[in-house]
């Protein structure tokens, strides 16, 4: 269980930091933890993504465009293992639709 609260609560303070290049090691850290360890945030979906959902409306851009992009591949990868999150997810999507950032938009 220690092996596993470890990368959690590192990913957790990541998402969380007040500089923007800290919360984009999160996001990579979190699309890692998915390509090694689906089983792991699967299981831990919820609280990752009260730290998470917060990045896809960040207020600097690369970070929301770094988070929309891991999003799309951490979809493919989790699949079933984001219907916990599904309804929080679809908010944050919709909230980017109207984005003046075409980046952000066409992601």
């Amino acid at each position: 269980a220690v092996e596993e609260t470890e990368p959690l609560q590192m990913l957790s303070n990541l998402l969380q930091a007040k500089a923007f290049q800290t919360r984009m090691e999160g996001l990579a850290l979190l699309l890692d933890l998915c390509k090694t360890n689906p089983c792991l945030i699967s299981t831990n979906i919820v609280q990752i993504f009260d730290a998470f959902v917060l990045r896809i409306g960040d207020t600097r851009k690369r970070v929301k465009q770094q988070a929309l992009d891991v999003l799309a591949e951490m979809t493919g990868i989790l699949k079933d293992g984001l219907n916990p999150v599904i309804i929080r997810l679809v908010e944050g999507i919709a909230n980017n639709l109207n984005s003046k950032d075409s980046g952000v938009y066409a992601t």
